[in-house]
């Protein structure tokens, strides 16, 4: 079809040659005035130029392509081993997302799910300039990453405000749906609403975060949106698209952003401390035994416990108090709370309000970080960091073990092959048993060449056995 209309048009083209020729030179003029004013590109009227063309005119040019490669060991085919095929094999993999120029030196924010396990990281700009990117850090409690490319003077992102969003206007999302497979490397725009704010995902989607307090809209967001900006009518960047509800894995206008105020916090904490500082005042709040979310919802923030020395002790919070307020967060149920929480931040003094009875009152608290963030730290084998199990850790974390030593960090390489993760802890070695950090370190350097080790270790409440040897 395409190629027919090339042909008539070229017949018009020959028709109107031959009739200037033979006509008069009046109908001459005539003609090549009317040739010159085809030729001449249409002015834009003013009525296309709406919002929405504005607010992707001043961000499109920060928005860019994030490329990833990701290495895995892939189990071999044992009769390809036995006639002298490969006897252990890498396998290669590509992934694809987007993400945003916040700082003009190179600072990228994007998803962590999108740069997940990566051990490579590439930036493609709006007009095809590829840079090598390094991480930053990742956050995957908020499902947030920042980047950093080696360039200077380039486009950025305006950041709005998340905080003051009306249901029912304008949402403007820009990425890369699909990435190359659309031919080039310019961002795509789908446009909607904000269909509500403040949502809290119960069942998750597409990446591995918290997705709490959530800006819902229904412009399109489909594989490959991931990590881009979610723009407000005025230009402003108010979230960073995440994740869709679907059934299908494409858009059925599902779409969900983490609002901007929360990714400007994490990024400042990447950036500053190489982590995110994770807010911690010491509640518990009571839960119904029923699995049913409706139960959740119409429960409200009821304390149940109260870590001994935290931050909410300090301030005269008791067992049986209702947290009401949270700052501008209203706390219906324990998902608000989760919410709230993510968007508070470490030493800030935050005043709760809470029903106690039939009166209500105002709580400050000074918001403390996760109390083995500040414990001190036992490095092990160069790969794995521990701290030894306090009351207050084992009071947060729910966990049955008394004594022991918790996973603070560990590398991927150790995950994937010992099977332990941060956040478990280390209960006994070789039917030794581990009361502290401390302990696990010289336990582990004993046995390390001795032969095999069997560690048993608790995982939120379970135990589980993991076998292997330190050569």
């Amino acid at each position: 079809m395409v190629k027919q209309l090339m042909r008539i048009s070229a017949s018009l083209l020959s028709l109107a040659t031959l009739a200037a020729c033979s006509g008069t030179p009046q109908d001459s003029a005539a003609q090549t005035v009317r040739a010159s004013d085809a030729a001449r590109p249409a002015a834009i009227s003013a009525s296309r130029r709406t919002a929405i063309t504005d607010a992707v005119a001043r961000v499109a040019p920060s928005v860019v392509t994030v490329q990833t490669e990701v290495v895995q060991q892939v189990q071999v085919d044992p009769f390809e081993a036995f006639f002298g095929g490969r006897r252990s094999g890498t396998q290669t993999s590509a992934g694809l997302g987007t993400g945003f120029i916040i700082r003009a030196d190179g600072l990228i924010v994007t998803n962590a799910h999108v740069v997940a396990g990566a051990t490579k990281i590439s930036v493609m700009l709006r007009d095809g300039t590829t840079y090598p990117a390094t991480m930053v850090g990742t956050d995957e409690t908020n499902d947030l990453a920042v980047l950093k490319v080696d360039a200077k003077n380039l486009p950025i992102a305006p950041l709005g405000d998340s905080d003051n969003l009306l249901v029912g206007e304008w949402a403007i999302a820009i990425g890369n749906p699909y990435g190359f497979q659309l031919g080039n490397s310019e961002p795509s725009v789908t446009a909607g609403v904000i269909s509500g704010i403040g949502r809290n995902l119960v069942a998750r989607s597409e990446g591995a975060g918290a997705y709490f307090d959530m800006i819902q809209t229904d412009a399109s967001i489909n594989p490959g949106n991931s990590g881009g900006p979610l723009v407000s009518a005025d230009g402003d960047v108010v979230g960073v698209n995440s994740s869709i509800y679907s059934n299908s894995g494409g858009s059925i206008g599902l779409g969900f952003a983490i609002p901007i105020n929360r990714a400007r916090r994490v990024a400042d904490d990447l950036v500053t401390h190489g982590r995110v500082r994770r807010p911690w005042i010491g509640v518990r709040l009571e839960q119904p035994r029923s699995e049913n979310v409706r139960d959740y919802i119409a429960r409200g923030a009821t304390v149940a416990a109260i870590t001994p020395g935290s931050p909410a002790e300090q301030a005269g919070i008791r067992v049986g108090d209702v947290i009401a307020r949270s700052k501008t967060h209203t706390i219906r149920n324990r998902f608000d709370w989760d919410a709230a929480l993510l968007d508070l931040r470490v030493d800030e003094r935050v005043p709760l309000q809470v029903k106690r009875g039939s009166s209500e009152q105002t709580i400050t608290v000074k918001v403390a970080d996760l109390p083995e963030v500040s414990a001190q730290k036992v490095q092990v084998l160069k790969e794995i960091e521990l701290v030894t199990l306090t009351p207050a850790i084992r009071a947060e974390r729910g966990l049955r073990s008394e004594k022991g030593a918790v996973v603070f960090q560990v590398t991927d390489r150790i995950r994937q092959e010992l099977g332990i993760q941060a956040g478990d802890v280390i209960i006994a070695i070789n039917n030794q048993q581990i009361t502290s950090a401390e302990a696990a370190r010289v336990a582990l350097d004993y046995y390390a060449g001795r032969g095999a080790i069997h560690m048993f270790c608790e995982r939120a409440g379970t135990g589980f056995t993991t076998d292997f040897a330190i050569r």
